[in-house]
């Protein structure tokens, strides 16, 4: 890994070292997915997932009206799976699959491979800076895109707030150290007073960068994000930082680049920061509510018809996994960036 000549990283840069270095990054060796991998993703788990958020996808593009050109635009596609099951299932509604182009925005040169093999598809392309999008409507799927971008952590101690960094003189022994920060040159950029009742702060500078591009986009051309991940809807942030290796949770200083780094969103900063863009709203609910509105047991119901009791039971223990609340379906939250005229609440 290269480093810089003090050493001394701020905790994102320092993230974005272990994840996205080009030779030692996490993210850019190996394919993290899957019970091979170090976790599972909602897609791993049942295609009904993805399933669903094509049929949710078909009735958000009514809600546009219907655009006879559009983009589909997924941010952060993982091996691609969630966007195979999406092409298949919007094969029967051929007016909006011929309406759709499908776009992935990946870092990983890597992932980007495994997503070609996935995908095998002329109707794809990958898109390296969104800014540079058509001036199609576009919807922007991210399911658990924010959770592996890098963050910042500041800590208050006596009404002085410090930035947490990493020091790397020796990786083997890499530490946490503190230095203090100017706060307010920080909230004059974003725009809003993130340090309000907070002792504690996990801020995202690209999460934001990500967010004002695509209000922005959504504001002059048209289209949503749909965002699912995991996080916390609390007014007060607390420190979610965490590391995973092979499904278990690890300690973030040490096998840096073969561990993922990850935290829990903070919605409610999310909101605040959306709230900047006078065209532009957002709606919120969990996992369960938008996956039981959308009709996921419905829809396994009507697929366990016609297999054997074991793939019914599996299949059922699948969607309960998805939806249940002590797994996944109050832990993962679910938003929709879109303009305030749309009055669109379908899932929510």
């Amino acid at each position: 890994m290269k480093l810089t000549k003090t050493n001394n990283l701020p905790l994102d840069q320092f993230i974005n070292l272990a994840l996205y270095d080009k030779d030692k990054g996490y993210y850019m060796k190996k394919n993290p997915f899957g019970k091979d991998g170090d976790f599972i993703t909602s897609p791993n788990i049942t295609r009904l997932f993805s399933e669903i958020i094509a049929i949710w996808t078909v009735t958000f593009w009514k809600s546009i009206g219907s655009p006879k050109k559009f983009n589909l635009l997924e941010l952060g596609a993982g091996n691609g799976e969630m966007m195979k099951v999406i092409d298949e299932t919007l094969m029967n509604f051929p007016e909006c699959y011929n309406a759709c182009s499908f776009l992935i925005h990946e870092k990983s040169n890597f992932l980007i491979k495994e997503q070609k093999k996935n995908l095998n598809s002329k109707k794809f392309s990958w898109l390296k800076d969104i800014e540079k999008i058509n001036s199609k409507p576009t919807i922007f799927l991210a399911n658990e895109f924010f959770d592996a971008i890098p963050i910042k952590q500041f800590f208050k101690k006596k009404d002085v707030w410090f930035e947490r960094f990493v020091n790397l003189n020796d990786p083997k022994k890499a530490e946490f150290k503190e230095e203090k920060i100017n706060l307010e040159k920080i909230e004059k950029h974003l725009n809003f007073e993130i340090s309000k009742n907070q002792d504690v702060i996990e801020y995202s500078p690209d999460s934001f960068r990500y967010l004002r591009i695509i209000c922005e986009l959504i504001q002059k051309n048209d289209g949503g994000m749909l965002l699912i991940d995991y996080g916390y809807a609390d007014s007060k942030m607390h420190e979610t930082l965490q590391a995973v290796n092979n499904h278990k949770y690890s300690n973030i200083l040490e096998n840096i680049g073969d561990s993922d780094i990850t935290y829990n969103i903070n919605f409610h900063s999310f909101e605040k920061f959306i709230n900047q863009f006078k065209e532009i709203n957002s709606i919120f609910t969990n996992q369960k509510k938008f996956l039981t509105n959308m009709g996921i047991f419905q829809r396994a119901e009507i697929i366990s018809k016609n297999i054997v009791f074991s793939q019914k039971a599996d299949l059922f223990y699948r969607v309960r996994r998805l939806t249940d609340e002590k797994q996944m379906g109050e832990l993962f939250k679910v938003m929709l960036i879109k303009k305030k005229i749309n009055k669109f609440r379908t899932g929510f």
